[in-house]
């Protein structure tokens, strides 16, 4: 079969790679009808995550068909369409019982694309297939189901659960990728009185207004003075920093009120300052994470039931063999306006229309 396979940093390609197997009997074996790319993917081609060695097939975000699975899967069988999560869970480690499926301990946690072969190939092989993968309803379409993959639950999880949105609060959203303008959405579900989204591009901010953001601010017209003005002098009650270098995190805490929460998002390849200087006498709570994906269930149902936008996101489509190309679009996306691209759909313009 096909697949993106890096090969160090800088260096990738879409080619033949060996077609997966099942190895254990908790294994299921997706054809990937729908993939797309990952902000963190290309953290990875830049070497920010030393952990993937070269050869790994990348991605972590799938839907598909189950075309074969281990003798010990019990919840979906071949035929089923599926959203592939990007973490996989045992089930059984002491992280896992607490729902904290990321820091899974019995070979889970986030391995596609990270520690094995990923999503972004024809085939992939899924380890501890009932917890890691979520029967689709027919009722989404694939390029909105594979947005539930990561972005959604990752903005969700460890942006807005983490940060603690509540009714009432100022909520500043630092990066308005897919990532952030989820993050948008999602805290919106909280009514927040205002949410204010800050990017270095004009084309994301103005997406970010379109999927409910109240104010945008460019980073290079100060960003914390608009926040200062919007609440008085107090500052944001929560800060989602949604990029992952050092000049994000550190605007984040610039922002943040006496009491208030930053909740760091981003895959962060460089250290960052933490001005303790200031921050130690302000009450500030600081979160990290890794998403769980334990909330998937309930978003994909709010997504099904259109209770949870969706429309907008994918701005690219592209044939699942245009994977270099596709990375290209989304790695420029300043000057291409991408947002969430993806693969293996056809776009429009190659649709077939049947003859009168």
């Amino acid at each position: 079969m096909k697949g993106f396979v890096f090969h160090g940093p800088g260096e990738s390609a879409w080619e033949d790679v060996p077609d997966p197997a099942v190895k254990d009997p908790t294994d299921a074996i997706v054809r990937g009808d729908t993939v797309t790319i990952c902000g963190t993917d290309l953290h990875i081609l830049k070497g920010d995550v030393p952990e993937v060695h070269s050869g790994t097939v990348l991605g972590h975000e799938a839907v598909g068909e189950i075309v074969e699975t281990g003798s010990d899967v019990r919840t979906v069988r071949p035929g089923d369409r599926v959203l592939v999560s990007c973490i996989t869970a045992c089930g059984r480690c002491r992280f896992c019982r607490a729902g904290a499926y990321g820091q899974c301990r019995g070979g889970g946690g986030w391995i596609l694309g990270h520690l094995i072969d990923g999503t972004q190939a024809e085939y992939v092989r899924v380890p501890h297939a009932d917890l890691s993968v979520h029967p689709l309803p027919g009722a989404l379409e694939s390029k909105d189901a594979v947005l539930f993959a990561d972005i959604f639950p990752t903005a969700y999880e460890v942006g807005v659960i983490n940060g603690g949105v509540r009714p009432g609060d100022t909520v500043a959203v630092v990066g308005a990728g897919p990532i952030g303008l989820a993050a948008v959405l999602t805290a919106r579900l909280y009514s927040p009185e205002r949410i204010i989204a800050v990017d270095l591009a004009d084309s994301r901010l103005e997406a970010a207004r379109r999927f409910g953001a109240d104010a945008v601010a460019l980073v290079r017209d100060q960003p914390e003075q608009l926040v200062d003005d919007l609440t008085d002098g107090m500052g944001a009650d929560v800060v989602i920093e949604a990029v992952g270098v050092p000049e994000s995190f550190e605007m984040c805490t610039r922002m943040v009120r006496p009491g208030g929460r930053v909740a760091n998002v981003g895959v962060h390849g460089k250290p960052a300052t933490l001005h303790l200087e200031d921050l130690w006498i302000q009450n500030v709570t600081i979160t990290t994470g890794l998403v769980d994906t334990s909330s998937t269930p309930t978003l994909l149902r709010m997504a099904a039931s259109g209770r949870l936008p969706t429309e907008g996101l994918v701005t690219h489509t592209f044939a699942l063999d245009r994977m270099e190309e596709a990375y290209e679009v989304f790695a420029h996306a300043a000057d291409t306006g991408a947002l969430k691209v993806v693969l293996g759909e056809p776009p429009h313009a190659e649709l077939a229309v049947p003859a009168p």
